[in-house]
């Protein structure tokens, strides 16, 4: 059986600068991947690429079965089966949170109205949101609002969950609310691929913890091998500053 998503030699660069330069990585069923690393190491412009979001210029990435990177394909059929929620969270801010988290599985995926809600519904209830469903996210703290957009993501019922540092625009009290949701669908199969700085939340939940370093993955391990054993020196450098 082959891996759910496979990626081999991934280069990537704007304007001669190199920002992903020969990333290679392997993602199983109900893998947890954690990317760590400093600012500007190439975590988030690795996640756009897995997404679509962004042309590669060398590389080959495949998922379930299928080369994605190929430029004839659509990506708007891949992204049917891959979620990924921002940074910044967004939400569509003339919608509400129910109408943002039903428009995908209505107008892509076909589901019917009164489906796609009873759906977004039992989401929102399950991480607390169930009485703010009808207001719009300007009405939301952040926390609800990052939240609101997890559910939006697993409304269309992702094969694949790419999170880019879901929590670094949030207060720290905020943090643990919205790391807990997460925990919540790691613990239950969800495959994901994450950016995080939350080093705590990545020694606990990932399978695996990649560190990227410009642009390059310089070491993958388990966690108990990459927090506890480090070994590169750069990848003992990030960690000295960051535990």
């Amino acid at each position: 059986m082959s891996a759910l998503l496979e990626v081999s030699g991934l280069r990537k660069s704007y304007g001669g600068k190199v920002v992903l330069d020969d990333v290679s990585l392997t993602v199983e069923p109900h893998d947890v991947i954690c990317l760590i690393g400093s600012s500007g190491s190439g975590k988030s412009t690795l996640l756009r690429c897995l997404n679509l979001l962004e042309d590669i210029d060398d590389g080959v990435i495949r998922f379930e079965g299928e080369e994605i990177s190929d430029p004839r394909i659509d990506a708007r059929e891949v992204r049917k089966r891959i979620g990924m929620v921002f940074q910044a969270y967004n939400l569509f801010p003339h919608l509400t949170v129910l109408d943002n988290c039903t428009l995908a599985p209505r107008q892509v995926h076909g589901v019917r109205r009164a489906e796609a809600e009873d759906r977004a519904r039992v989401l929102l209830e399950r991480f607390g949101l169930a009485d703010q469903a009808a207001k719009h996210p300007d009405k939301l703290s952040g926390g609800q609002q990052q939240r609101a957009a997890l559910v939006r993501a697993l409304c269309t019922h992702p094969t694949l969950l790419l999170l880019d540092e879901i929590t670094a625009a949030l207060d720290p009290e905020l943090v643990g609310e919205v790391l807990e949701i997460v925990r919540s669908e790691a613990l239950a199969g969800m495959t994901m691929v994450l950016a995080t700085h939350e080093m705590a939340f990545a020694r606990d939940v990932a399978t695996t913890v990649c560190f990227l370093d410009q642009g390059r993955i310089l070491e993958q391990g388990p966690p108990s091998q990459i927090f506890t054993h480090p070994r590169e020196e750069r990848t003992r450098q990030f960690l000295r500053r960051v535990l």
